[in-house]
């Protein structure tokens, strides 16, 4: 009997082990105020602005307060943007996270490291804003460093 019991014991184990994982590339928990951007070192606390970057391959959770960090930190590290990379963001209306990839951005937010970037969906995209698809986002992302750099080396 109490073979028995060890071993419906581990089987029920098993069961809600099996039923906490959580699928590949999907977002992780965000400790607000807690969790350090992977860049910039700050706190991420800003919730309408935040990003996961997912390495799949790895099962590796990056976060960042700003898109402009993610974009920038994956390049310094050689981190392609490929589909072994799910990124995440959160909608700037709804806070929920939205594939950073097909987001529709504005490029008039004030956000965490001044960027300007503001992720929505559809549905969530304010009027009368312009905007702009990813791959837009991260060149104007490499310009306004490389324009930083450059003042920062004038001065």
């Amino acid at each position: 009997m109490r073979i028995l019991n060890i071993i419906f014991i581990a089987f029920i184990m098993t069961i809600t082990n099996g039923c906490n994982s959580k699928p590949k590339g999907s977002v992780e928990k965000m400790h607000w105020d807690r969790d350090m951007c992977e860049r910039c070192k700050m706190a991420i606390s800003e919730r309408k602005f935040a990003v996961e970057a997912v390495d799949i391959k790895r099962d590796k959770t990056y976060k960042f307060d700003d898109i402009g960090c993610a974009v920038l930190w994956m390049s310094e590290n050689k981190i392609p943007l490929d589909n072994n990379i799910k990124l995440w963001i959160t909608d700037a209306k709804t806070g929920k996270w939205i594939d950073a990839k097909t987001a529709i951005y504005t490029d008039d937010s004030l956000t965490p490291m001044a960027y300007g970037f503001a992720a929505y969906t559809k549905e969530t995209l304010p009027k009368n804003h312009h905007t702009v698809d990813f791959k837009s986002v991260a060149k104007k992302i490499f310009l306004i460093e490389k324009l930083n750099t450059q003042k920062v080396q004038s001065q």
